[in-house]
């Protein structure tokens, strides 16, 4: 039987980009528009809030002492002990309209990131690839990207548009990063309930998506089969990530964003992070190559 439980209850008006750091056994993840990055140790439940100079959604482990953190006007090196953030390439800092969304790393080291309008503008946003200095814009005029994950070899990318909530595949090279091809459609989600939001890709291939405004965690087989949905305690889950021992375990992040008063008593947990203990097979995350 599956088991949900309350990992922290701090509330965010939008929790995303979840990311499990192994060495510290550390949960690291994003309020984005109350420009924080949030940090929960596995365990012993020590939490620590990080207020931020810039909107910031995802970040990537550099190595032991720096994080790649994606922001709304580029990429920043972190220091894990000082919080001091350098950036290390600007991407759209001229463009006021949008901010980061979605990201996850490559097995190559390489990191896949997007951008959207911070009112979700039509076509405003774009997925971005970055490894050792050089950005490339991989897919422009995307409404809401996200989804980003990546098989376990590398040949394969998953992304999504949330917005007309189809979850694409692309041939990857596994060696750069880099897609290969065009890409097709994986998932038509456009019948269901809710948006394809956040999403990870276990040891065995399968892809785990959060579906905003369903409540729901979904699995996906590699040939692009629904096989399993799992109904979690908040209406708009954002992303998920693995977590806990032997990454067994995937840490889901949540928002209240767009609800009133009325919405949001009706949805206590919104805003909250949950673990939901499924046993899988999960995968570290890979380092960026800075």
């Amino acid at each position: 039987m599956t088991e949900i439980s309350l990992f922290s209850p701090d509330v965010s008006e939008l929790g995303e980009g979840p990311t499990f750091d192994v060495p510290t056994k550390t949960l690291f993840w994003f309020d984005i528009t109350g420009k924080r990055l949030l940090e929960q140790r596995d365990g012993d439940g020590r939490f620590q809030a990080h207020s931020l100079p810039v909107m910031a959604s995802a970040l990537a482990s550099i190595d032991g002492d720096r994080q790649l953190v994606v922001a709304e006007d580029g990429l920043y090196v972190r220091d894990r002990i000082t919080g001091r953030m350098i950036r290390r390439v600007a991407v759209e800092a001229e463009n006021k309209l949008t901010r980061s969304n979605d990201s996850r790393t490559h097995p190559s080291g390489a990191l896949w990131f997007s951008t959207m309008g911070k009112n979700a503008e039509a076509k405003a946003g774009a997925i971005y690839w970055y490894r050792e200095g050089e950005v490339r814009k991989l897919y422009p005029d995307i409404t809401i990207p996200n989804a980003i994950c990546f098989s376990p070899d590398g040949r394969t990318a998953y992304f999504a548009d949330t917005a007309i909530n189809k979850m694409m595949r692309v041939d990857c090279d596994p060696i750069t990063g880099l897609p290969v091809g065009e890409a097709t459609i994986f998932y038509d989600a456009t019948q269901g309930e809710g948006g394809l939001d956040g999403s990870v890709c276990d040891a065995d291939g399968q892809i785990w998506n959060a579906r905003w405004g369903a409540g729901s965690l979904d699995c996906y087989s590699p040939e692009g089969t629904r096989i399993r949905s799992i109904k979690v305690p908040m209406t708009q889950p954002t992303c998920p990530a693995f977590c806990g021992t032997g990454l067994s375990n995937l840490a889901v992040t949540s928002a209240w964003q767009h609800m009133d008063d009325e919405a949001r008593a009706a949805d206590p947990e919104a805003g909250k992070t949950f673990i939901v203990e499924l046993g899988l097979r999960g995968r570290a995350e890979a380092s960026v190559a800075l």
